[in-house]
């Protein structure tokens, strides 16, 4: 295995281990641009490989409508903090009924592309019982919603690194490498800041691994 792999791997084999009769409930954390959706669904795929059934939830399905995001503001570093995603839908449809052992959630409850809102129960799925589900979210410590983790992964790295990365990746969708380091500087970025100061997620996270170099993360505290 690379150094990657067999990470990933300990990182597995430690959720099969917390299992209770009910599906596991898993936060990945960090900045934007930490690397949260890749590790995700690594983790996602050698739990499966190990044997166990693996939910992977994501994030984009679990936003606000775009009224309620862009309240505050396109360019609020605020806004996006407090208003980006429907972490009440995420807590009252996925983290509460799974913690008390009931299997049925929702996957989604917003559809980014179209602002499509899915309030039915028709649109819910059933977990086995002793599914691992993961969710990758910035934020995703905030206020009450810490509680119903069962374990948090949060991907330290440097705000630089992270935020290379982003640009990188958001570059095309945002009309230009420029215009991204704008977005990024006054709005996503800005916004983690907020949560570092105001959370501490890394000191309140279950497991943390340092993703700075990608190839070769390495354990922190598990």
């Amino acid at each position: 295995m690379t150094q990657r792999a067999d990470l990933v791997d300990q990182v597995a084999r430690r959720l099969l281990a917390r299992r209770f009769g009910r599906p596991l409930r898993v936060g990945v954390d960090g900045v934007c641009g930490a690397g949260k959706t890749t590790f995700a669904d690594e983790l996602c795929a050698r739990i499966g490989a190990l044997g166990a059934p693996a939910i992977r939830l994501d994030s984009d399905g679990f936003h606000h409508a775009r009224d309620i995001r862009y309240r505050q503001g396109r360019d609020s570093a605020r806004g996006y903090y407090e208003d980006a995603y429907d972490f009440d839908a995420l807590a009252g449809r996925v983290l509460i009924p799974l913690g008390e052992g009931r299997l049925a959630y929702a996957p989604r409850v917003h559809d980014l592309e179209t602002d499509e809102i899915f309030a039915d129960a028709s649109a819910e799925a059933s977990a086995d019982a002793d599914a691992v589900v993961v969710f990758d979210c910035t934020f995703l410590q905030r206020g009450r919603l810490r509680a119903l983790w069962d374990e948090v992964v949060f991907l330290s790295t440097s705000i630089d690194a992270a935020q290379g990365r982003g640009i990188a990746r958001d570059a095309e969708r945002m009309g230009g490498a420029d215009a991204a380091r704008a977005n990024y500087d006054a709005r996503y970025m800005a916004a983690c800041r907020i949560y570092l100061e105001e959370e501490d997620p890394l000191a309140r996270a279950s497991i943390v691994i340092d993703n700075e170099e990608v190839a070769a993360p390495r354990i922190v505290r598990m």
